[in-house]
């Protein structure tokens, strides 16, 4: 009988040993109104897309690496989530109002129902932008003191919530208010009319000066933590390399090697090559080579590699990339061919573009400067659709057409203004790596390019190089 308890015993243990360990969350759901393919789960170090069928629904298992918070994305729509392992979480959603519908059913839907509904909470106090931004300082603190009371209430109220996420969303409760916080000047000068505004000198508390830029597990959970390291990570970047980016060099990025959080080493160093891996840049291999040995991200080093030997095509002296029978404002069709013999000054840019419109004066003085020297001024619209509200693509791209047209009445644009025949996808646009307006490039007479990314109109190094080019023609 001994023999036989003992053996029982070890078969027990050995069957306890055997039970498979759950590493993995299963999502599932339906999305209504919407035209897009994919639902996309990513944070810091994770990016799986699940396809969603033609009725709306969708459903995967997720080998995630660590339970935390996730963004599910479908098209330009998103929702925060929180996963764990072991999570069977099903979501339901209409695209057409979508923060308003996003509800969740199934194991782990306590926690991200609480998400969506703090989404609604902070939507709803802030909704009103102008007024909200506008309060001074003191009401602007209480109306932000509410904010949090609020979801802290709904947080505590949860019944059955994991543990470590109610840990963790406490946490992230501070760190939102410490980003609205840290917002609160530019926002403030902006809806204020008051364009010379700096917040008082106790506004913004120590624990936000003197904020740790290590804390990894932040920095995958609160979207506030991240913009605020962010932030703190790029200032001094920016400030060493001054007005003039195409004159960087890696002595200007050395900072970079300090951060001590991959996850946001790589997004500071994503950030920054999107313009200083530039070929008006002397020094684009070695900041290239820089970038390369402080990534962690294999996928981020490959697209480094191929742009720059992209690039290598884009430099001074090479053979610009054309474009071809460009829908002309003034009619007919236009092609860079049609303009060789004289300098090309191009300004790629698009009617939803901020930065764009404010470099419009400076554009019109430049012009007026060199009206009867050898160059011709193209803008080219890179307008897609965006902030435009037709049902179909095919109605915001005839809305966008329409709505260029008249902003160069509007603001009476000179130049050639051309469209660009598929906006961000026109192969002119591809071929120059344009991902980022307002964009300016100088071709020469001969259709070479002098630079690929060439001062700003309102630089005064644009007048410097386009007389010093104007010198040197016979």
């Amino acid at each position: 009988m001994k023999r036989l308890i003992i053996a029982l015993f070890a078969l027990s243990i050995i069957a306890c040993e055997q039970e498979p360990k759950i590493d993995y969350a299963v999502l599932s759901g339906t999305i209504e109104n919407s035209k897009a393919t994919k639902a996309v789960l990513s944070n810091a170090d994770f990016k799986s897309e699940i396809e969603i069928k033609e009725n709306g629904t969708f459903s995967d298992t997720l080998r995630i690496s660590e339970n935390g918070f996730y963004s599910l994305s479908f098209g330009r729509e998103s929702t925060s989530m929180y996963i764990k392992k072991g999570d069977n979480i099903n979501v339901t959603v209409d695209a057409k109002e979508f923060d308003e519908t996003v509800t969740y059913t199934g194991e782990g839907s306590v926690e991200n129902n609480y998400l969506a509904k703090k989404y609604l909470n902070n939507e709803e106090a802030t909704k009103d932008a102008a007024v909200f931004y506008a309060l001074e300082e003191g009401p602007y603190k209480e109306a932000l003191a509410k904010i949090k009371s609020t979801n802290l209430e709904a947080l505590s109220a949860l019944e059955n919530a994991d543990a470590d996420f109610l840990a963790t969303e406490k946490e992230n409760l501070v760190y939102d208010e410490y980003g609205m916080i840290n917002r609160y000047g530019n926002y403030h000068s902006y809806y204020a009319k008051k364009p010379d505004f700096e917040v008082s000198e106790n506004f913004v508390p120590d624990a936000i000066k003197n904020l740790a830029l290590d804390n990894e597990k932040a920095y995958k959970s609160s979207q506030a933590y991240r913009s605020i390291v962010m932030g703190k990570s790029l200032d001094p970047i920016y400030e060493a390399i001054g007005d003039d980016h195409l004159a960087t060099t890696t002595e200007h990025l050395k900072s970079i090697e300090t951060i001590k959080i991959p996850a946001l080493k790589n997004d500071v160093i994503n950030s920054l090559s999107d313009f200083l891996v530039s070929p008006g840049n002397p020094n684009m291999e070695s900041i290239n080579n820089f970038f390369i040995s402080n990534l962690t991200d294999e996928d981020a080093k490959k697209g480094l590699r191929e742009k720059f030997e992209k690039n290598k095509d884009l430099i001074k002296g090479k053979p610009s990339p054309v474009f071809n029978n460009y829908k002309n404002h003034k009619g007919g069709d236009m092609s860079l061919s049609d303009l060789k013999g004289k300098y090309v000054y191009v300004d790629v840019w698009a009617t939803w573009c901020g930065p764009c419109i404010r470099e419009i004066p400076s554009l019109k003085e430049v012009e007026k400067k060199f009206h009867n020297e050898n160059i011709e001024f193209v803008s080219i619209s890179a307008d897609d659709g965006r902030g435009y509200d037709g049902e179909t693509p095919e109605e915001k791209a005839l809305l966008a057409k329409e709505g260029w047209a008249e902003m160069i009445v509007e603001k009476e644009l000179g130049g050639i203004q051309l469209y660009a025949d598929n906006a961000f996808n026109s192969s002119f646009l591809k071929d120059y790596q344009i991902n980022a307006i307002p964009r300016f490039i100088l071709i020469d007479p001969n259709g070479n390019i002098v630079s690929a990314d060439a001062p700003r109109p309102s630089n005064p190094k644009l007048v410097e190089l386009l007389e010093q080019e104007l010198k040197m023609q016979p």
